[in-house]
């Protein structure tokens, strides 16, 4: 190993000293095991099946399923025999890899994967683009509509022909890696191009359609979110994207996944981040004395923490061991959760506090605890949570961190914006 001289340094000195580094690295068995050598042993600590085991694990955690009306998922492979699988995302790979990291795994897009699991099924499945990540005038379409052009009407009539024929159509939409990421802000938060477009075209046929989303930000689909019956948003996941996302809409496992991050209307309100300052999102009054109707659309269009699964989950018995307590005790929040579904699944189970009245404005409310529990169809456990000093402090006036003697209040729900379960306690000197 040399170095190359481009500084005009003394690079007999420097080529010395990385012989004595590596030297001494060798001789504290820094090298005994190189991973690149021509024994194998490289394949012995890269890409194991242990690794493997724990990114699939990842990967079906992560999955968030956003909406799924009359349960079209997972799919019935007895009443769905003909599939249609499209959309610019469906056989992608860039996005499941990094220049930072391993760039040489194997990987099954999401289309092969939905075809490798439909074939032990007997199932058809036919495949076509129909739609190009952006267009050619993108980014200026974003802020300035263009017709469709010839090939994409060509495009995407295939896609609706080959719809028609089918029982089901699962369109793969979102961001390339190109689209988002470091240095790569956009100026709307929409499906990119003209993929919103082509999905509207689809749904003309009338048939069921589940959109897959891939892609590294929230995006505002509120369309998409109004007229499809089922949306699934997969991220960026690894290698084995495919495989993980067919498992999950046909059913081999029930998706978990909670967001954490929360999902704007539009970029009109940028930045809305939960948690929320009070009125951060108000409304103004559509009617009454002051009332001149409503300019703009309010609130989240997916909240923080919001998740569904194939089951249903009950909450119930909140209860404290204390209902006062002083700034420097702690509290114990016990809550009871079942399972009112008829499938096993996991619900992540959260606990927000507000302090009602401070001295300084503070957040509507904090995330203070979740924990992640598995139950079989019609099992209740009981979920336990420690709220500490430093849960319920703030920076005050004088910029110290201190617990406000006060009415704290407790919500325990599986998102923020579904928490049925409410109770309080004080804080006294």
């Amino acid at each position: 190993m040399e170095l190359i001289n481009e500084g005009g340094l003394d690079m007999n000195v420097l080529n010395q000293r990385v012989r004595e580094v590596l030297t001494v690295k060798f001789k504290l068995g820094l090298f005994d095991h190189p991973l690149i050598d021509n024994t194998g042993l490289a394949d012995q600590k890269v890409h194991t099946q242990a690794d493997e085991n724990i990114s699939l694990q990842m990967n079906r955690e992560s999955i968030v399923l956003l909406k799924n009306e009359q349960h079209l998922l997972p799919i019935d492979i007895n009443k769905y025999k003909r599939i249609l699988v499209t959309g610019p995302m469906a056989e992608a790979t860039n996005y499941t890899t990094s220049r930072y990291g391993p760039s040489n795994n194997p990987i099954t897009t999401i289309k092969d994967g939905i075809i490798a699991y439909a074939k032990d099924k007997a199932l058809q499945v036919n495949y076509t683009k129909g739609v190009d990540v952006v267009d050619k005038n993108w980014p200026e379409s974003e802020i300035i509509p263009t017709d469709l052009s010839k090939e994409e009407i060509q495009s995407m009539t295939t896609g609706v022909r080959l719809g028609q024929e089918s029982d089901l159509i699962i369109a793969v939409m979102g961001e390339s890696e190109r689209e988002v990421g470091e240095s790569r802000s956009r100026s709307d938060l929409n499906l990119p191009g003209k993929q919103r477009d082509y999905l509207m075209k689809l749904k003309e046929t009338g048939k069921p359609i589940i959109l897959i989303l891939v892609n590294g930000r929230p995006l505002s689909i509120n369309w998409e979110n109004k007229y499809l019956p089922a949306i699934v948003e997969s991220w960026f996941l690894s290698g084995q994207s495919g495989r993980v996302v067919a498992d999950m809409i046909f059913g081999e496992y029930n998706p978990s996944g909670k967001l954490p991050i929360s999902f704007p209307k539009s970029v009109g309100q940028i930045e809305m981040n939960f948690p929320t300052k009070p009125a951060a999102q108000a409304g103004q009054p559509g009617v009454g004395p002051n009332g001149w109707g409503n300019s703009r659309v309010v609130g989240f269009l997916y909240p923080f923490g919001y998740g569904l699964s194939y089951t249903d989950f009950q909450f119930s018995n909140l209860r404290l061991n204390k209902k006062q307590i002083r700034p420097t005790d702690s509290l114990t929040v016990t809550v009871d959760v079942q399972n009112i579904g008829k499938r096993k699944g996991a619900e992540v189970v959260q606990l927000y506090v507000k302090d009602v009245v401070s001295s300084v404005t503070a957040y509507e409310m904090d995330l203070r605890g979740f924990e992640k529990i598995e139950l079989n169809p019609g099992e209740k456990k009981s979920v336990q949570f420690s709220i500490l000093p430093a849960h319920l402090e703030l920076l005050d006036q004088y910029n110290k961190w201190t617990v406000e003697p006060g009415i704290f209040e407790i919500f325990i729900g599986n998102s923020s914006a579904n928490l049925p379960l409410k109770d309080s306690f004080d804080v006294v000197n």
